[in-house]
């Protein structure tokens, strides 16, 4: 009976995970975790990658 508890538990925590990155995703997100992934565009990450690319 403990199991069916701790799996049920599982089941929900990881549905909450996977709806929450869907409607992220249908928002127009592209880099979720990111505060400001609505105003970047998906360009997420790119200015470090130039400041790196710049360095070399």
């Amino acid at each position: 009976m403990e199991n069916v508890i701790i799996i049920a538990v599982l089941l929900v925590i990881v549905t909450a995970i996977v709806m929450y990155l869907y409607r992220a995703k249908k928002r127009g997100e592209t880099c979720i975790g990111c505060p400001y992934a609505r105003q970047c565009g998906g360009k997420c990450g790119e200015n470090n990658l130039k400041t790196d690319n710049e360095k070399t």
